[in-house]
């Protein structure tokens, strides 16, 4: 981010007296974080500002970080701006009226398949799109305000989307910016409870889970989580989606994925460890990271040309690499 596209950005937002946050649909902490996080911040610097958090959906998961904004009527966004985070593609940000916004600036960290906004501000190599609005507010922090609350919403989304700091996407970089919203008196014990503590029965159904994972002979690992097993364990799409973590950590798996069925499709998670698999996300109306991606498939044979598809990516991956474990 260069100076003067941070300051480009500062001046948009003084120009306009509505400002409103979007994200992507079905939200992780990162989604939720950077859009709470920022509006906390034009909150505590322009106090006489309407600036508002809108989507139309929610996530359990996230519902500890507080209540978003109501929507409003479609004709108040022709004199707002709109700033978009953590949202590749403008056909999944959580907003059906964002279009009408009279500018748009995109704030992300994705690789952006289609470009949108009237700035873009956009870093696939930072670790999350909290770390980017930091990044922004420490260039700026002579005319921005940062309280608690702003610190703690970005906090919460800089160590979900960074795997608590252990991606390669964390740099030193991302960790002095971690020192900096810690310093503002984020609390991390009440925080890391909110995000990692399981109730019992989620237990119960990881237990299960472990048993139906399955390998390829090349090692990628996968597990299809059917209507049944979600209506068993009372599984929300979130906790569901979530099944792909638990694969996370199975020596030579640098693959793995995970299946979440639909009553009209299948949403795919894909993860890796040193293999590229967006492009594989791509072939199925999907995208994200290089090692962090999703998509969307609609039925059990699309499934299975996946998996083959990912052994053959993985297959090639340890034939030509060394030191992958």
């Amino acid at each position: 981010m260069t100076q003067e596209l941070a300051i480009a950005i500062l001046d948009k937002i003084e120009a306009y007296d509505r400002i409103i946050l979007s994200r992507h649909l079905r939200p992780d902490g990162d989604a939720v974080g950077s859009t709470k996080g920022l509006q906390a911040i034009l909150k505590a610097t322009y106090p006489g500002k309407e600036v508002l958090v809108i989507n139309d959906d929610y996530a359990d998961q996230t519902a500890f970080l507080g209540p978003e904004d109501p929507q409003i009527p479609e004709e108040c966004y022709k004199d707002s701006l709109a700033i978009v985070l953590d949202c590749a593609e403008k056909g999944r940000i959580s907003n059906r009226f964002i279009g009408a916004a009279r500018e748009m600036i995109c704030i992300d960290h994705h690789i952006e398949e289609e470009p949108f906004g009237d700035i873009s501000l956009v870093e696939p190599a930072k670790s999350s799109a909290c770390e980017i609005v930091v990044d922004w507010y420490r260039m700026l922090q002579d005319r921005l305000i940062l309280n608690k609350d702003a610190a703690t919403y970005l906090y919460a989304g800089m160590v979900t989307d960074s795997g608590r700091f252990r991606f390669d996407s964390t740099t030193g970089e991302t960790l002095r910016d971690a020192a900096l919203l810690l310093d503002k008196g984020v609390e991390t014990e009440p925080l890391y409870a909110n995000l990692y503590m399981e109730d019992f029965d989620i237990l119960k159904y990881q237990s299960y889970a472990y048993q139906q994972m399955k390998r390829t002979e090349n090692g990628v690992a996968y597990l299809f989580v059917d209507m049944n097993m979600r209506e068993e364990f009372h599984l929300t799409p979130e906790q569901a989606s979530n099944s792909v973590n638990l694969m996370d950590s199975i020596k030579g798996s640098l693959i793995w994925l995970a299946f979440i069925e639909y009553p009209k499709f299948i949403r795919v998670r894909l993860r890796s460890r040193f293999v590229e698999i967006r492009k594989l996300a791509a072939e199925y109306d999907g995208g994200g990271h290089a090692c962090a991606a999703g998509a969307t498939i609609y039925s059990k044979e699309d499934m299975e040309e996946m998996i083959r598809k990912a052994d053959r990516i993985l297959k090639e991956y340890k034939e030509t690499h060394t030191g992958w474990l």
